[in-house]
């Protein structure tokens, strides 16, 4: 099995450390997957996990960045961010329709309480982490 190289920037635990308990393990939760979803794709050799805007970001040389927070203002939910120039929310919508909560062009939006739908969500990762390689196929390889 190969192995995924990852770079993560020590800012970005402390962005998890500062997270209320019930977030933390919410936003840990889908941190671990990403990294799991990376892991599975054998044209993702290095995942950089960094800060931008504040917020957890995941970084690949193919991909599109895909962010993660939970705000303050917003206590109930907490979201995936991603390049609202792109074709993923657009297409994530057009394929999962009604699975998700979107936000624009630019998140999928979780309830805190919310039981989240795994496969999907890692398809809609998977998308993201190899945007540049898929982003000609009609549903970005979904």
């Amino acid at each position: 099995m190969r192995k995924l190289e990852r770079i993560t920037n020590p800012k970005v635990e402390e962005v998890f450390a500062n997270y209320p308990d019930a977030v933390r393990e919410k936003m840990q939760f889908l941190r671990e997957l990403v990294i799991e979803t990376a892991e599975e794709i054998k044209e993702v050799s290095k995942l950089e996990e960094t800060l931008k805007w504040g917020e957890p970001s995941f970084v690949t040389k193919n991909g599109s960045t895909l962010r993660m927070d939970w705000k303050e203002k917003t206590p109930e939910y907490y979201a995936m961010y991603f390049q609202c120039s792109s074709r993923l929310v657009d297409t994530f919508r057009l394929v999962f329709d009604h699975t998700f909560q979107y936000e624009g062009t630019r998140a999928l939006v979780f309830h805190i309480n919310q039981k989240l739908s795994i496969e999907e969500l890692k398809s809609c990762i998977k998308a993201t982490l190899t945007y540049h390689s898929v982003k000609h196929l009609e549903t970005l390889g979904i």
